[in-house]
């Protein structure tokens, strides 16, 4: 039955809401401005700069990639994660595009 009913959302925006799932935590977002700002990274680079649990890295860094905004590509015996190009330009579109949505004032702001 859940199928049936995500099935009337726009595509755009299950995918939207995947992105957004994917970044609803600091850490991830420090995880993504430190793959972008060094091209790529190990996992040692990630962890040491987070101040949390190398485990926890391992959780977040499986939901970016799940998502897409970020690629593990293995070469022994490290990972070497990457921002996933192509995901993340279609979420920069995606964001971009939503946040042209006009909002209607509410009666408490006129």
């Amino acid at each position: 039955m859940a199928s049936v009913k995500r099935e009337k959302y726009a595509k755009e925006d299950i995918r939207l809401a995947k992105i957004a799932k994917a970044m609803e935590h600091p850490a991830r977002i420090a995880i993504l401005r430190q793959i972008a700002s060094m091209n790529t990274c190990c996992f040692n680079d990630i962890s040491k700069e987070l101040p949390v649990a190398d485990s926890t890295v391992s959780q977040h860094l499986t939901e970016l990639k799940s998502a897409g905004l970020i690629r593990g590509n293995y070469k022994p015996p490290k990972i070497i994660y990457s921002i996933g190009f192509e995901e993340w330009k279609r979420a920069k579109k995606l964001l971009k595009e939503f946040m042209k949505i006009q909002i209607v004032k509410s009666i408490n702001d006129l």
